[in-house]
C-alpha cells in the first residue's frame, strides 16, 4: 500500500496520559503505523497531569483559533513532543479552561459538566490543527465519544474545505457503553447546522449523542475483537446503539487491539524482581515470593495466587466478584487486586482484606510498576467482565506465563482458549454465564488444575507463553480497513 498520511486524535495516550486500555492502543498503534512506512500524527489534549519538562514538549509557533460555534473562537496553544521510541509526533492541545485539570474527565468521580464542550473542543482543534501543520489526512483516525464530532464534521464544516479533500474517516469504539450524550444545545457549538439534529444522525432523546452521531458519519468502524463487533449489534451489549449498529454492520470492523511488547515481556521488563522466559521459569517463583512480600501475604511457593488489575466498575465484573468473594476465599489461594473505581467497591475489598489478612490484599488506585508485579508473580489473572471490548490484561497474562480466567466475552473469548485437559491443549479458563456461581465454579477448576494436574499446568503455561497478539499484525489490519475506507468515500 503506498504512504497514508494518517491523523490519529484521543483524548488519553500512553505514556502521558490514562485511565484505560484507549491509552494503551493509541500509544502503540502510531508507531506500529509508522513502520509500515506511513506518516502519522497523534493529537491530544495537555491536561496538567502531562508534564512538559519530562516529555521535553516545545511549544509550536502562533496560537490555534478554534471556533466553538456560539461560543465564539477559542484559542490554544500546541505543544509537541513525540511517541516514546518512535519519531511520531504527538501534539497536545493547551486550554486552561478545558484541560487544566487535575481529571481527565472526572474528579473525586464527579464527571465534569462541561465534557461536552470540552471533547468538542479537542475535535476541532485536531482539525484545526492538522491545516496549521499543512497535514493534509488520508484518513482521520477517531477514538470513542471524545473525538467522534471529527467525522460528523469532516462531512459538514469542512465538507468543501480543499485541505480535507482527499481524507475520509475511521471511528474506533473502545467502550461503546460510552456515548458523549448531551443536552442538544450541543448543536449549537458543533455548528454542523440544525438538520442533523434527527433521530438517524446525532439526536437521541433530545439530546445529542456524539458517538452515535460518529458511528453515522465514519467511512468505517472498528470494534476493538471480532466478538465485540457481533456483540454490539444486540440489544444485550448493544447500549442502545445496536440498531445504528444493525445500519451500518456493512462498514464494521473487529480488529483485535495488539500488545507492546517491548514494554510487557518478562524477559526485559524492568518492573520485575527477576526476568524470566519460557525456556527459564523459574524467575517466576522468584517474583510470586516479592509479591506476597510487597502486599504482606505468607510468602508460600506451593499455593495459587490470583491477581486482578483493573477499574472497580461494574462492567469489570466487580459485582459478581463481591457476591462470591467470601465462597472463594473458603479455598486454598491468595488474591491480590490494584484498582481504583466505585467508591462502594474500593471500602468493600479494603474491608476483606482486613477480614481475611492471610488471603487477601488490595492497593487502592494505580501504580504501573505494580502492576507488572502483579502480572509476573501471580499464577492466575481474573477479569469477570460482563463484557469487555477487546481486554489486554489477559494478552499480557498470557505472555508471563500467568494464566486467564475469564468470562468468555468480547476480546477475552477471541483471546483465550479454555483448558482441554485430555489433550493439554488451552491457555486458560472460561466461563460464560455472568453469575457468582460461574465464576466460583471456573476458580474451583484452575485451582484444582494447579494442585492436582501438575503436567496440564505445564502445557498451559508453556501454551500461554508461545502466544502472540503483535501491532504488526492489528496495524496491517488497520492498513486494509483504511483503504477500504477511502475506496467507500471515493469509490477508488
Amino acid at each position: 500500500m503506498s504512504k497514508l498520511n494518517i491523523l490519529i486524535s484521543a483524548s488519553e495516550v500512553v505514556p502521558f496520559a490514562k485511565s484505560g486500555g484507549l491509552a494503551d492502543v493509541v500509544g502503540a498503534l502510531p508507531k506500529a503505523l509508522e513502520k509500515l512506512g506511513h506518516s502519522v500524527i497523534v493529537v491530544m489534549p495537555r491536561y496538567y497531569i502531562v508534564d512538559k519538562q519530562k516529555y521535553n514538549l516545545t511549544p509550536l509557533e502562533g496560537a490555534l483559533g478554534v471556533q466553538m460555534g456560539v461560543i465564539g473562537e477559542e484559542w490554544a496553544e500546541v505543544y509537541q513532543g513525540t511517541l516514546p521510541n518512535s519519531t511520531v509526533p504527538i501534539y497536545f492541545i493547551e486550554n486552561d479552561h478545558y484541560f487544566g485539570r487535575s481529571g481527565l474527565y472526572d474528579e473525586a468521580g464527579v464527571g465534569f459538566n462541561d465534557n461536552d464542550n470540552r471533547f468538542i473542543f479537542l475535535s476541532k482543534a485536531a482539525m484545526q490543527l492538522s491545516k496549521k501543520l499543512n497535514f493534509k489526512p488520508d484518513i482521520i483516525h477517531a477514538n470513542d465519544w471524545h473525538t467522534a464530532a471529527m467525522p460528523i464534521l469532516l462531512n459538514t464544516v469542512y465538507a468543501n474545505d480543499p485541505h480535507f479533500a482527499n481524507t475520509a474517516s475511521i471511528l474506533s469504539i473502545h467502550n461503546l457503553q460510552h456515548q458523549g450524550k448531551c443536552y442538544k444545545g450541543a448543536m449549537d457549538v458543533l455548528a454542523v447546522g440544525w438538520e442533523r439534529f434527527n433521530h438517524y444522525e446525532l439526536e437521541e432523546h433530545d439530546g445529542v449523542n456524539l458517538l452515535k452521531g460518529g458511528i453515522v458519519h465514519a467511512n468505517a468502524i472498528n470494534a476493538v475483537s471480532q466478538k465485540y463487533a457481533e456483540e454490539i449489534k444486540t440489544a444485550e451489549f448493544g447500549c442502545g446503539l445496536e440498531v445504528t449498529m444493525q445500519k451500518h454492520q456493512e462498514k464494521l470492523y473487529g480488529i483485535l487491539n495488539g500488545v507492546d511488547y517491548e514494554e510487557w515481556s518478562p524477559a526485559i521488563d524492568e518492573f520485575i524482581p527477576k526476568k524470566y522466559d519460557a525456556n527459564k521459569i523459574k524467575g517466576k517463583a522468584v517474583c510470586k515470593k516479592a509479591l506476597q512480600k510487597e502486599f504482606n501475604l505468607p510468602q508460600k511457593a506451593n499455593i495459587p495466587l490470583i491477581g486482578l488489575v483493573g477499574r472497580l466498575a461494574d462492567q469489570k465484573g466487580i459485582t459478581i466478584l463481591a457476591q462470591a468473594i467470601h465462597k472463594l476465599l473458603e479455598l486454598d489461594i491468595q488474591i491480590v487486586l490494584l484498582g481504583t473505581g466505585e467508591a462502594w467497591a474500593e471500602e468493600f475489598f479494603c474491608d476483606i482484606a482486613l477480614q481475611y489478612p492471610e488471603k487477601f490484599a488490595s492497593f487502592i488506585g494505580y501504580k504501573n510498576d505494580l502492576a507488572h508485579k502483579i502480572e509476573a508473580g501471580s499464577d492466575f489473572f481474573l477479569m469477570p467482565s460482563l463484557f469487555e471490548p477487546c481486554g489486554l490484561n489477559q494478552i499480557y497474562s498470557l505472555r508471563y506465563g500467568t494464566l486467564p480466567i475469564v468470562r468468555a466475552t468480547g476480546g477475552l473469548d477471541d483471546t483465550i482458549e479454555n483448558y482441554e485437559p485430555f489433550t493439554g491443549n488451552g491457555d486458560g479458563f472460561k466461563f460464560y454465564e455472568a453469575t457468582d456461581t460461574a465464576l466460583l465454579n471456573t476458580v474451583k477448576w484452575a485451582v484444582d488444575t494447579y494442585y492436582n494436574d501438575k503436567k496440564g499446568m505445564k502445557f498451559l503455561i508453556q501454551n500461554a507463553m508461545k502466544k502472540r497478539f503483535s501491532w504488526e499484525e492489528s496495524a496491517k489490519a488497520y492498513e486494509q480497513m483504511y483503504k477500504d475506507a477511502i475506496n467507500t468515500r471515493f469509490g477508488v
